[in-house]
């Protein structure tokens, strides 16, 4: 259903082999569950570096950093044609339209808007893009302060 690819967006990725329909699961979002605590402390997930990290709930995260969870390569962008659904450790990166073979899949990362979304570019060049990683509901801020005479 896919394969890895060097990307366009982010180094690598994953790109459809095959049409796949709206609606569709496409790869299960695989790793280890770790605490809130664990994640602050370990180096292994500072923001200088490529990291794999799907934040579950309040006390949990999920670390995605492992060969085996081949989803972790799925990159980022403002125009996805996937979203993550599933609960809890069962996540499923899964089609929110039909995508054609051939076509790099991709899907909102949701980073919030704060004080370091400067800190992560996003390349995906959609028509859409604000030029950062941010959630769809939050774009329309950096948008806004891109429109904001300066002073």
């Amino acid at each position: 259903m896919y394969r890895i690819i060097k990307s366009k967006i982010s180094n690598q990725g994953l790109v459809a082999t095959r049409d796949i329909k709206n609606d569709s699961k496409v790869i299960e979002y695989k790793g280890r569950l770790i605490t809130k605590k664990e994640t602050e402390s370990n180096k292994k997930f500072d923001n200088d570096k490529h990291i794999y990290l799907f934040n579950i709930n309040k006390k949990y995260d999920l670390d995605g950093d492992y060969k085996y969870n081949t989803a972790r390569l799925i990159n980022h962008s403002c125009n996805p044609n996937c979203e993550v659904t599933g609960k809890g450790v069962k996540l499923w990166i899964s089609s929110i339209r039909d995508i054609k073979k051939g076509e790099e899949l991709s899907y909102d990362y949701g980073f919030g808007f704060d004080e370091y979304y400067k800190d992560f570019p996003c390349k995906c060049r959609s028509s859409n893009c604000c030029g950062y990683i941010v959630r769809e509901g939050s774009r329309w801020r950096i948008k806004a302060k891109k429109r904001m005479p300066k002073t």
